[in-house]
């Protein structure tokens, strides 16, 4: 008998990390896997994967179809990756817990380090933040729009279209690829959220709520949510090149940002300290965009 449904997008990397949640749901409930539905759906940025998000409607691409499934009670619940998921989401929608946050860095495909990438070498990334963060590092680097899954992307760089890609750490472990340089978040920071997995759940539905908190991590839930805040704040959307990591010491929660323009060629970086039950977030944004050059300003809208 099924007692949860997941949805779930349909990308080898999404349907590993649904399994993580099903394997989760099991052990915490002593239900059998077989009680956990998945319940693959299609999204739009699946589908289109030969432009940017930014281009054709941002992070909804992967969420919009997993929301109607959800509110059309066709699933009890909605497995994200965090960083995909739009900052200001539905009302009737939360997110219910996250699974313990995983290897928060980028990888670099290709290279050893970024250093060791050739003079003018070809890098593919749809990534307003890690273009920017690229350039910022290298601005002889030629950036290069590369879309697709895990696979879609190394079998490209196999190909020779670029010279190396980055891709996030957590995803190639899930996917037991170890493969690349994992670049030092004292050297790129991530985006906000990256490496969490999390669960939406209908606001109304207290069964499906309970059940999936049972899974939840509390510190990566709250330094996930000041990554979130701090988005807010700023009014970041697709286009604005942040990159945010958020760590936990006892109560204190310390949050590390920094705002690029989009050719990298001017950046403002910051971090902050507050009380656990405190808007860090809030703090932060308003010091980055005090700080920040105009060329960085007009890609937010607090």
């Amino acid at each position: 008998m099924v007692k949860f449904r997941l949805g779930t997008r349909g990308s080898p990397l999404a349907l590993v990390q649904a399994e993580l949640v099903r394997a989760a749901l099991a052990a915490a409930h002593g239900w059998h896997s077989d009680a956990i539905a998945l319940v693959p759906i299609r999204t739009t940025g699946d589908r289109v994967q030969d432009r940017p998000l930014a281009e054709i409607g941002g992070k909804a691409l992967w969420t919009k179809e997993l929301d109607r499934a959800l509110l059309a009670n066709e699933v009890d619940g909605c497995v994200h990756s965090m960083k995909d998921v739009e900052t200001i989401r539905p009302a009737p929608i939360v997110i219910a817990a996250m699974l313990p946050r995983a290897d928060v860095r980028d990888r670099l495909i290709g290279a050893d380090a970024l250093d060791a990438l050739p003079e003018g070498a070809t890098v593919g990334t749809s990534s307003p933040r890690r273009r920017a963060q690229l350039l910022s590092l290298r601005p002889d680097l030629r950036i290069v729009p590369l879309r697709g899954n895990v696979d879609t992307r190394l079998a490209r760089l196999a190909a020779g279209e670029v010279d190396a890609t980055l891709l996030a750490a957590a995803g190639l472990d899930r996917l037991g690829r170890d493969a690349g340089f994992a670049i030092p978040t004292a050297t790129m920071l991530p985006a906000p959220s990256q490496g969490a997995v999390g669960v939406e759940v209908r606001a109304d539905d207290t069964v499906a709520q309970a059940a999936v908190a049972a899974i939840g991590d509390a510190a990566t839930f709250a330094c996930v949510m000041a990554e979130r805040g701090l988005l807010a704040h700023l009014g970041a959307d697709c286009h604005s090149p942040v990159a945010a990591l958020a760590s936990l010491a006892g109560e204190t929660l310390s949050l590390r940002a920094c705002l690029f323009a989009e050719d990298g060629s001017e950046t403002v970086a910051s971090e902050a300290e507050a009380a656990l039950d405190e808007p860090v977030g809030a703090a932060l944004a308003a010091d980055l965009l005090a700080r920040a050059p105009d060329a960085i300003r007009r890609l937010f809208n607090p």
